[in-house]
């Protein structure tokens, strides 16, 4: 795991994060992991999994894109050469 220092937090700041703390049952540092976290990747974030799953899990394909799919060109292509 990487570490980072922050300096230069007003007093005001860094009381407000002990007190966010300690409503929260956790120390200053893992408050502070909590808030890092929950800034970058928060919970209403939508994944590419997800929302993949979602697209192709609603709007199954028609018989008409399913035939595309089947009469595709399958020849296979010629293997690149490198000079």
């Amino acid at each position: 795991m990487k570490s980072v220092v922050v300096r230069n937090l007003s007093d005001e700041v860094h009381r407000a994060i002990r007190q966010r703390a300690a409503a929260h049952g956790r120390s200053a540092e893992a408050e502070i992991r909590a808030i890092l976290t929950e800034a970058v990747q928060p919970p209403d974030r939508i994944k590419l999994g997800t929302y993949l799953a979602q697209v192709w899990g609603q709007d199954p394909l028609t018989e008409e894109e399913h035939a595309a799919l089947d009469n595709r060109d399958r020849t296979p292509h010629e293997p690149m050469e490198f000079a």
